[in-house]
């Protein structure tokens, strides 16, 4: 798996990882009842297939966790993500 340092912005409510000029994101929303929906990721092409969605999926989600947020996703990757680490 790849290694890369997750960066986390809370006033644009993104978590992201910048390799050369190229950046990965993952989105969140909050609401007034404490609740984090992941609504976005996005990797570049030249980022794909190295595991960058599933660094910031993992740094997000603990981010959330440790807040602690009820989560929730509309964004696919982290729905299957959340899935996947329920059934572990």
């Amino acid at each position: 798996m790849t290694t890369a340092d997750v960066r986390h912005q809370p006033q644009q409510q993104r978590f992201f990882i910048a390799v050369d000029s190229h950046i990965a994101v993952l989105e969140y929303t909050l609401d007034g009842d404490n609740h984090c929906d992941f609504c976005r990721t996005y990797v570049p092409f030249s980022m794909r297939g190295k595991g960058y969605a599933e660094l910031l999926a993992t740094a997000a989600v603990s981010w959330a966790t440790e807040q602690g947020y009820a989560l929730t996703a509309s964004c696919w990757y982290v729905e299957k993500f959340l899935a996947e680490s329920a059934g572990q």
